[in-house]
């Protein structure tokens, strides 16, 4: 993976987070994005998946920025266990954040989020906690994890209830629609129509939570499933991207 570096950073309580990064080619500071990944079908890649398939090289040189994406505990080279998408999960992604801050090639203040599926559900509760995001993408999230849980499928209720449990404490720490007062950063989120793991509800609440709330945020829905393929969702993104980090056009 010519250009494209591994790392394994400390997650704040000595536990490893796996990171991969592919840096700008110029020489000032520039913006960087942060990816993290859903749920994989049991294939437990983590970041690999994006450095495999040429993502983070072609974010990276597209939009002339760091690309770089984590690894969630349980996934990947990140040390566990899994907690669907719980406080480990999201001290993992502020300390990739955290480590981006200090890359001499970045400017700390043009950072984007970008979380999917369950790495959506933990992006946004990160975005409440950290208001100098620049901004935030979720794709095919949950943000109010209660509600959604009673009309999951069997086999994603069995993984709630085993990483996370399911007290109310649980539940709260992980549904971002009860903290979207506390966010400031400009929200855009992806949602499939006919999404049946992660109801178009659950986008519509959080947007008009976050819209109450004063923070811009946009809703873009795709006639599709949980899975939102790339040649609809990039006629989104490309915009949303040039319009914050003001690349070239060379972005494909």
């Amino acid at each position: 993976m010519p250009g494209v570096t591994r790392h394994l950073i400390d997650r704040g309580d000595g536990a490893a987070v796996e990171l991969f990064q592919a840096k700008a080619a110029n020489a000032a500071p520039a913006g960087a994005i942060l990816f993290v990944h859903g749920n994989q079908g049991g294939r437990l890649l983590g970041a690999k998946e994006f450095a495999d398939s040429g993502a983070l090289l072609r974010f990276s040189s597209g939009l002339n920025i760091t690309a770089a994406a984590i690894s969630q505990p349980g996934f990947g080279a990140s040390e566990g266990p899994a907690d669907f998408c719980g406080p480990s999960t999201q001290r993992a992604i502020i300390a990739a954040l955290a480590f981006l801050k200090q890359q001499p090639s970045v400017a700390p203040e043009r950072i984007v989020l970008c979380g999917n599926s369950r790495g959506a559900v933990a992006s946004a509760m990160v975005a409440a906690e950290l208001p100098d995001l620049r901004a935030v993408i979720l794709s095919s999230g949950v943000y109010d994890l209660e509600a959604a849980f009673r009309s999951s499928p069997p086999g994603l209720q069995r993984a709630i209830e085993t990483e996370a449990g399911l007290s109310k404490q649980a539940f709260l720490t992980r549904s971002a629609l009860h903290h979207a007062h506390k966010i400031r950063s400009e929200i855009l989120l992806l949602h499939g129509r006919h999404d049946d793991r992660a109801p178009l509800a659950q986008a519509e609440k959080f947007a008009e939570a976050l819209s109450d709330a004063g923070v811009p945020v946009s809703l873009s829905i795709f006639e599709c499933g949980h899975r939102i393929p790339r040649e609809n969702s990039q006629s989104v993104l490309r915009p949303f991207l040039q319009s914050i980090f003001d690349p070239v056009v060379t972005y494909h």
